[in-house]
């Protein structure tokens, strides 16, 4: 089985990025798992905006790119190939300022592509390319968002869900969401730990479904 694995934070006490090492450290002797990491804050990632779309007009007309027009088309490759050769997909992210960082959001702009993760139908509703993919969410924010009133103001794990299986089609099989050892300082070892022991059981899981 192809595993990516998707890194989306570089701070290196944040709760999400000892998610990511618990993860990994889970992970490292499953057999017949190939393992690929996508460390977003370590990939060259121009973000995207009309560059991108400039780069796609001269490669039509054959004109010549710029040097953040070449980056562009690489990372957005690079990003595509990954995803692609994957069966299953970790992603592993911090809830900042309500939403994902910014760096992720690029990724996820490189692979929204029509013709790649989806297409249109006769309708204009989108037709799903790769349903067969896994998708596993692993979050952490400090304070409460899984309470109705708070759930509209959290565009993290509803983001994400929303593009992978709402846009995509693809199958969120496992959400590990920590919450509240910010808001809790004197709960947050009990909430962490607690997180750590379901990132270890998503990774049994994991191993023990498809490998």
């Amino acid at each position: 089985m192809n595993l990516l694995v998707v890194k989306a934070n570089n701070r290196p006490e944040g709760v999400s990025s000892k998610m990511y090492e618990t993860f990994m450290e889970s992970i490292k002797d499953a057999k017949n798992l190939n393992v690929t990491v996508y460390d977003v804050f370590e990939e060259d990632m121009p973000y995207f905006g009309q560059e991108l779309f400039d780069a796609f007009g001269k490669l039509q007309s054959g004109e010549g790119l710029s040097e953040l027009e070449q980056r562009l088309l690489a990372a957005k490759q690079k990003a595509k190939d990954v995803f692609a050769a994957a069966d299953v997909v970790v992603f592993v992210f911090p809830l900042w300022n309500l939403t994902v960082p910014a760096k992720l959001h690029t990724f996820i702009d490189y692979i929204d592509e029509a013709g790649y993760t989806f297409k249109y139908g006769p309708d204009g509703s989108p037709v799903y390319l790769m349903p067969e993919k896994r998708i596993i969410l692993m979050n952490a924010r400090g304070g409460y968002y899984s309470s109705p009133e708070m759930q509209k103001m959290e565009h993290a794990v509803n983001y994400m869900r929303s593009i992978f299986a709402g846009m995509f089609g693809m199958q969120v099989t496992d959400e590990v969401v920590i919450e509240g050892h910010n808001a809790s300082p004197d709960k947050a070892d009990e909430i962490i730990g607690n997180g750590m022991r379901k990132v270890t059981e998503t990774v049994e899981k994991l191993v023990y479904q498809y490998v």
